[in-house]
């Protein structure tokens, strides 16, 4: 085999494996699809780890949905955060604080809703389960072991909230709190054998369409219907300095999927994917590499299929110097 040939092969090699597991993954990003009508196949995005943000979008009036009307998106990740007052976590729209009912959606997802219809969240229920943004509500333990956190064995929390969020998440809570993989179930909000109920919420997120709880806590103050309210039991010693909690409540604020801004066309998106995609160093290295590939596979032409008005001058320069040579050689 040629030596170019064989130089080739062996860049070939190394490269495969780098390009090809970024091409197969750079682009990867857990979305959840927020449709309100059927005139179209437009829909919001919903992003993990997105930053939210962009213009407030009404629900069509001629749209049938349930909640036509209704304001949706335009939160940013920064407001994600509730308090364990249920109604809490709305960057606008809240109104009247002692009812959830006829509000806007600001993450793009309507709230939860618990038992008794506490504060008219009846509007949200099971009825209209089937297309909440997300999917049905379900729940997941989050427990870990000793081997990372100083945990005891009764330690476990739940997250509650729609499964197509649920899924995604788990995977950054086992990346980055070391949990022990479970797969979500359906969370009947409203059933009386529930694993958590109200009064064991420790944080709601996301305009209350998401929570964190756990069996250890008892909050006296959750039937109070006052979505402002910051009044609450105070978390149990063990739940308050848990580090173990405290990274649960991290990567929820952070990864949990919210309605991004409206599409901005494909050169737009190439841009936002390539200036703030994690992945950026890994997409700077493949272009690196590729750039190489490209100089280095410059040579090997050359190097097998010469450039004829290259090698016509060097020839005739070759030629010209043994004519020279041959006169010096003959002179008298």
């Amino acid at each position: 085999m040629h030596p170019c040939w064989m130089l080739v092969v062996f860049y070939a090699l190394i490269a495969y494996p780098i390009l090809g597991a970024n091409a197969s993954n750079i682009f990867i990003k857990p979305q959840i699809r927020v449709t309100t009508t059927f005139a179209d196949f437009d829909a919001r995005i919903m992003d993990h780890w997105g930053g939210g943000g962009g213009k407030r979008v009404q629900i069509s009036k001629d749209s049938k949905h349930p909640f036509e009307g209704r304001t949706f998106g335009g939160a940013k990740r920064k407001e994600i955060r509730g308090t364990r007052a249920f109604g809490s976590g709305y960057p606008y729209g809240t109104g009247n604080q002692s009812t959830i009912a006829r509000r806007p959606f600001p993450f793009g997802v309507w709230p939860l809703y618990w038992d008794q219809n506490f504060m008219e969240a009846d509007e949200y229920g099971p009825l209209y389960d089937a297309i909440r943004p997300g999917g049905l509500i379900a729940s997941v333990p989050l427990r870990t072991t000793t081997a990372h956190f100083n945990v005891t064995e009764n330690e476990v929390y739940y997250a509650i909230g729609d499964r197509e969020s649920l899924l995604p998440l788990m995977i950054s809570y086992v990346t980055w709190c070391h949990v022990t993989p479970a797969w979500p179930s359906r969370f009947d909000p409203t059933g009386t054998n529930a694993t958590v109920k109200l009064e064991n919420v420790i944080q709601y997120f996301r305009g209350s369409s998401f929570a964190l709880a756990t069996p250890m806590y008892n909050n006296s103050f959750a039937r109070i219907p006052d979505s402002g309210t910051t009044e609450s039991s105070p978390l149990p010693e063990l739940v308050e300095h848990s580090p173990f909690r405290k990274c649960l409540d991290g990567v929820t604020e952070n990864a949990l999927a919210i309605i991004n801004k409206p599409p901005t066309g494909p050169i737009a998106d190439i841009l936002i994917i390539v200036f703030t995609s994690t992945w950026l160093i890994s997409l700077g290295a493949a272009v690196m590499i590729l750039y190489a590939l490209v100089g280095i596979l410059y040579w090997i032409r050359g190097c097998i299929f010469p450039d004829p008005a290259i090698e016509r001058r060097r020839l005739e320069a070759a030629r010209e110097a043994r004519r020279q040579e041959t006169t010096y050689e003959n002179y008298p």
